[in-house]
């Protein structure tokens, strides 16, 4: 019996362990059987295989049941998942259901989350931008949370390396908020886009470019893109069903099946992470406890490196849940602050506007993406307003179209093959940045457990009077903007009491910073006082800037995972 629990042991037993399967989870695993080490790569989910299972990427729009529509029984269902834009008839599976997994809400707050192999990198935008210096630089200056432990230039060459494989398209626009990357080709603007792009140029000097989105779709893939097995995007505007092309990047089809092709990798799905191990004698941690999805059964892995890729809000409570003598309220929480300082960024208000010329130009076929509007407030220094940080914003427009459907038959069909076209419809969208605050924070309820007894998280976060600052602000300077450009019939929408969440963006509560008694994580993203415990997904970030985090978890994920290697090979860890 001793022989066999030995044995048993030595199967569980790995170079390193990753938790979670999504964008990070997928670089994580990458990076690591690309260097060689046997790992285990951990998801809570089912298994979710490259084209394999995606079971309405080629469905046609009469094949669905309710034609693309959810029933209502299924909105009643799941309050929080409807309200995200892309819970569909198409793409419900990928979501989770409210009433299976559960959270405590101390305030209002949308978790949108997708339990399975890939994460939400089968659901997210893919809008792919760059930090700047600035972006890195801003707490420091301004005061706002700790300093960042890193800068842009240590990161740049990371930028680089996961922007080659990832697939990344996107112009060259030299601009100094927006550093340029690795770039395929970019989509092309609209007209009405390129329109409002020579306005701004005009108006404001360069101050205010409106450049094309940046986004992970391969518009002419390279080598290193057919060496993946993927091909290039059929702009089919229907991503959140799952390319089976590979066409945009997510961990199904690129870094998993690559790790997994190094023949270094061992996937397990349907595996619940209860905890971290931390052994005290040897002062750092040793595996994880597992929880079996299906079967409720306990099991505990072991390896010598550990990477959190759990998703930001589940990553904290994994933490939290990680007790023991030395650290009786959580991991490496000796300062008290692990789930603090959760930070998100502000998607709910938007501007619409139209537009009376370009009218003997219509639109056609898809496109990935949109245009952007890169933050031009408080970039380089706090400028003469009443609200810190900034935002960044998206624009887009497409002609109004209405088809006659008052006949029958014949008649019906050459009404409907001949559509009337309207003015321009455009509208922006804001992403604005929130402060990291104290009083924003993740725990665990004292009471309540999930279904594998684990705690359930309390979630606190709220907007706040910088949020309703910079909304203002938003609306004042894009309705000058839409004005000048010539747009009419401008309008703002906004909902103070909407919840956050939707951004889907949730970052911070194990953030890294310079000193252990105001942050979790150093510059290499270890714990402070747990050192073979890594943590590079949104958890980490000490600020959340205006783009779109993941390009930067990827960045940051392949620069603590080459550092770790180094320092095992060095016997540091």
């Amino acid at each position: 019996m001793s022989y066999l629990n030995i044995d048993s042991i030595k199967d569980r037993t790995f170079d390193a362990i990753v938790v979670g399967s999504g964008i990070s989870g997928g670089w994580s695993a990458k990076e690591l059987c690309d260097k060689g080490l046997k790992t285990l790569v951990l998801e809570r989910g089912r298994d979710v295989k490259h084209v394999t299972d995606y079971p309405t990427t080629m469905m046609n729009p009469w094949e669905f049941d309710h034609l693309g529509q959810l029933p209502k029984a299924i909105k009643d269902a799941n309050p929080i998942a409807s309200r995200c834009y892309a819970f569909k008839e198409e793409s419900a599976h990928f979501f989770v259901k409210d009433a299976e997994h559960p959270y405590v809400q101390e305030k209002p707050f949308d978790w949108i989350r997708g339990y399975h192999v890939g994460g939400k990198s089968l659901m997210w935008a893919r809008g792919t931008q760059r930090w700047s210096k600035y972006d890195f630089e801003g707490p420091a200056r301004d005061g706002f949370a700790v300093e960042w432990p890193i800068r842009y230039e240590e990161l740049a060459p990371w930028y680089s390396h996961v922007e080659t494989f990832a697939g990344i398209s996107g112009n060259k626009d030299g601009l100094a908020q927006l550093p340029d990357g690795e770039f395929l080709p970019p989509f092309e603007q609209s007209c009405v886009e390129k329109h409002f792009s020579q306005q701004m140029a005009q108006h404001y000097k360069g101050a205010r470019p409106i450049i094309v989105s940046r986004c992970a779709h391969l518009t002419k893939p390279k080598p290193i893109h057919y060496q993946q097995g993927r091909a290039q995007c059929q702009q089919r505007d229907l991503c959140v069903r799952g390319c089976p092309y590979g066409g945009y990047f997510s961990s199904n089809a690129s870094t998993l099946p690559w790790a997994a092709r190094t023949g270094n990798m061992t996937l397990r799905p349907d595996s619940v992470v209860h905890s971290v191990i931390y052994d005290e004698k040897l002062g750092k941690a040793t595996g994880v406890r597992v929880i079996d999805a299906h079967t409720k059964e306990a099991v505990e892995y072991y390896a010598k490196i550990i990477f959190l890729n759990a998703s930001a809000l589940n990553t904290n409570l994994i933490l939290l849940n990680s007790k023991s003598n030395r650290f009786p309220n959580g991991l490496s929480n000796d300062n008290g602050l692990l789930g603090k300082y959760v930070a998100f960024h502000n998607f709910r208000t938007t501007i619409s506007g139209e537009y009376e010329g370009l009218l003997d130009t219509v639109t056609e076929g898809k496109r990935p993406g949109s245009s952007y509007i890169p933050r031009f407030r408080n970039v380089f220094q706090q400028d003469k307003v009443d609200f810190l940080r900034g935002y960044a914003a998206g624009f887009s427009g497409e002609r109004a179209m209405s088809r006659n459907t008052s006949d029958m038959g014949e008649t019906l069909k050459e009404n409907l093959s001949k559509p009337t076209y309207g003015n321009w419809r455009v509208g922006s969208w804001m992403m604005g940045e929130t402060i990291p605050k104290e009083s924003n924070y993740v725990t665990l309820d004292s009471n309540l457990t999930d279904q594998w007894g684990i705690p359930l998280l309390k979630v606190s976060v709220a907007y706040d009077d910088n949020d309703d600052k910079m909304v203002k602000d938003f609306h004042e300077q894009m309705t000058e903007m839409l004005t000048l450009a010539g747009f009419t019939n401008i309008r703002t929408n906004d909902v103070p009491g909407k919840a956050p969440g939707l951004d889907i963006h949730e970052m911070g509560g194990v953030r890294m910073g310079k000193d252990p008694k105001t942050s979790q994580l150093n510059k290499w993203n270890q714990l402070h006082h747990c050192k073979n415990v890594f943590v590079t997904d949104g958890a980490c970030m000490t600020s959340t800037s205006t783009q779109n985090p993941s390009l930067t978890y990827m960045a940051i994920t392949a620069r603590a995972t080459d550092y770790a290697v180094k320092q095992l090979k060095a016997k540091n860890l």
